[in-house]
């Protein structure tokens, strides 16, 4: 299917400045397909912002009257969109890949057409079957960084298209989530007018699907007066907007890093589901490595999954470009870049003996998953893969399910209750339980049923004996006759869980102060400490001669692992000590401060 811009009816924005800017994006077109803003493209922000706060309509720049919920990169996609503008050869291979679970949108410009895409793809093996060209100007690859974003009012009910002000001056770019928005069908929200304006990009934010959302402080840069784009609001202003117009109701900001000179979170973290993060690892003390574990731990010591239980880490090795890091002139490899497409899961690679460790993370992570592996280390150097040039577009018939997996148990005695938010517009007709002990075997059902409370169903999984994996999935239709299961891939992914025996073993601890990181540092810092019992605790902050700074932490903590915090961002350079503080004595480290 070929679809035109001239066939579509687009919100008039200030036609001089676009075509001033124009004018000089047709000049200076290579400076577009970098992932980091030019000198040149700094001089062009003012128009650019002012072509931005023309409103289409009232309606569009104001939020939506109804509660939102911005959907999560692993719910069922009714397209894929990717912007053809370079590294064909790498998108040729995405649109072959997602074209088998969805739609795939090509948003071209000329010179391109259907005619020389068409032929382009089939000369790798990829046909048209599922692939809709859409005519409308791009500036660049980066389609995940200005492509729309998907929401429903109501948790499941109208599937609705939110666009921000994208954070690079690039205006045909910036016009693709109304164009999106306008071939799909979908009420559009654009944060471009003050109250609610927001400058941000797709890059930096990640959401469970359930209201909590994650970002680098970027966007707190970018939309203060210090950012370049006349933006100019407080950090609760912008939770607001997240709020009204995406459903964000929990936004978690974390440092932005040393040698990531872009600040998108997808460079190094991904979620994988509601409570599982994948992070990147480097080897210690290298790089972006401590600044990554202190936001890491930051956030688990912060804030619990949407199940109230804290988050699960996967990590993934960041590796090195022929021996060197971005601290020293390497790409910045990643294998958090990756994508959800329905079933399918397409992974960054880099022709290295890595990719085969991140190729099996994910296909344990992820069971049932069809990973497919792209080489990207053609396009790394412009500070993005995968992730960052394809965005996904939702379903308009949404079927939702949310279920925290069973841990493993030692119970032998009573029944395993699966518990699971199954949510549809028309309401749920029946949900059902697979499980069985044997990938050998076919699988068992139940009957699950509503516990009367919102959208919660149950089931039961029989009393297991010692030593047996429980594998299980969940199947869901509504009243309107829409079929879903989760893990998506079911029956080919599901759930597991081991019914052990009991090991007896009880941990002990001494009081310590370990490795404290970023160290040196310059920003947000973890001191990482094991207490051998509960009882009150003090940390304090000295300088080098014992001058106190700042009590990090005075109160009661549980024995085991914490974790306090510091800002260092506002500190003298030097040497600083830690100082712990328990019934059992005094104890000390030492950090540094280096701007």
């Amino acid at each position: 299917m070929v679809l035109s811009l001239a066939d579509q009816t687009l919100p008039m924005k200030n036609a001089t400045s676009l075509a001033f800017l124009l004018l000089f994006y047709s000049i200076q077109a290579s400076s577009q397909e970098g992932h980091r803003m030019s000198t040149f493209e700094k001089t062009l922000i003012p128009s650019y912002m002012s072509s931005r706060g023309i409103a289409p309509s009232p309606a569009a720049v104001i939020p939506p009257t109804s509660p939102v919920r911005t959907i999560a990169e692993w719910e069922e996609l009714q397209a894929l969109v990717v912007g053809w503008k370079s590294y064909p050869t790498i998108l040729r291979q995405i649109v072959g890949a997602a074209k088998q679970e969805t739609r795939v949108i090509v948003v071209y410009t000329t010179p391109d057409n259907p005619t020389s895409l068409t032929s382009y793809l089939a000369a790798g093996g990829v046909d048209t079957v599922n692939v809709t060209f859409l005519a409308a100007p791009v500036n660049s690859v980066w389609s995940r960084d200005y492509g729309p974003w998907s929401a429903y009012t109501n948790d499941v009910d109208s599937l609705i298209t939110i666009d921000w002000i994208y954070n690079r001056p690039r205006p045909s770019d910036d016009a693709v989530p109304v164009a999106i928005s306008n071939f799909i069908g979908t009420p559009l929200y654009q944060t471009t007018t003050a109250p609610w304006n927001l400058v941000h990009t797709g890059g930096n934010f990640m959401t469970d699907g359930f209201g909590t959302g994650f970002s680098s402080a970027l966007v707190l840069d970018e939309n203060s007066a210090a950012g370049g784009f006349g933006i100019n609001h407080t950090p609760a202003e912008i939770d607001s907007i997240m709020y009204h117009f995406m459903g964000i109701n929990r936004y978690i900001i974390m440092n932005t890093l040393p040698f990531d000179q872009i600040h998108h979170i997808d460079m190094h973290m991904k979620l994988l589901d509601e409570q599982t993060l994948l992070v990147g690892q480097y080897p210690a003390g290298i790089a972006d490595g401590p600044q990554i574990e202190a936001n890491l731990q930051f956030v688990l010591a912060n804030y619990n999954s949407i199940y109230g239980t804290p988050f699960k880490v996967v990590r993934v090795l960041m590796p090195d470009d022929n021996n060197l890091y971005p601290n020293n002139g390497g790409d910045y490899f990643t294998y958090t870049n990756s994508s959800f497409i329905n079933k399918t899961i397409i992974l960054p690679v880099y022709g290295i003996s890595e990719d085969s460790t991140a190729i099996r993370i994910y296909r344990e992570s992820l069971p049932g998953y069809n990973v497919v592996p792209i080489n990207c280390a053609s396009m790394i150097g412009a500070l993005g893969a995968l992730h960052c040039i394809t965005k996904e577009v939702g379903t308009n018939d949404p079927l939702l399910i949310s279920h925290q997996p069973l841990e493993n148990t030692t119970d032998t005695v009573n029944s395993y209750v699966v518990n699971s938010l199954i949510q549809h517009r028309s309401g749920i007709n029946d949900a059902t339980l697979f499980w069985r002990t044997d990938t050998l075997m076919g699988w068992n059902t139940s009957n699950m049923s509503f516990t009367g409370i919102a959208n919660n169903w149950t089931g039961l999984i029989p009393a297991q004996l010692v030593g047996t994996t429980v594998y299980y999935y969940i199947a869901a239709n509504s009243v309107s006759g829409k079929s879903q299961v989760r893990p998506m891939p079911a029956p080919a992914g599901y759930w597991k869980f081991e019914v052990t025996g009991t090991t007896g073993y009880a941990e002990s601890f001494t009081n310590e102060i370990q490795s404290i990181f970023p160290n040196p540092c310059n920003a947000m810092t973890c001191i990482p400490v094991q207490i051998e019992q509960s009882g009150t605790i003090q940390i304090r902050l000295l300088d080098a001669s014992g001058r106190l700074i700042q009590t990090i932490f005075q109160g009661n903590k549980n024995a085991g692992e914490n974790k306090f915090f510091f800002d260092a961002k506002n500190l003298d350079e030097g040497m600083y000590f830690i100082e712990m503080k328990t019934s059992q004595g005094v104890s000390t480290a030492k950090v540094a401060v280096r701007h």
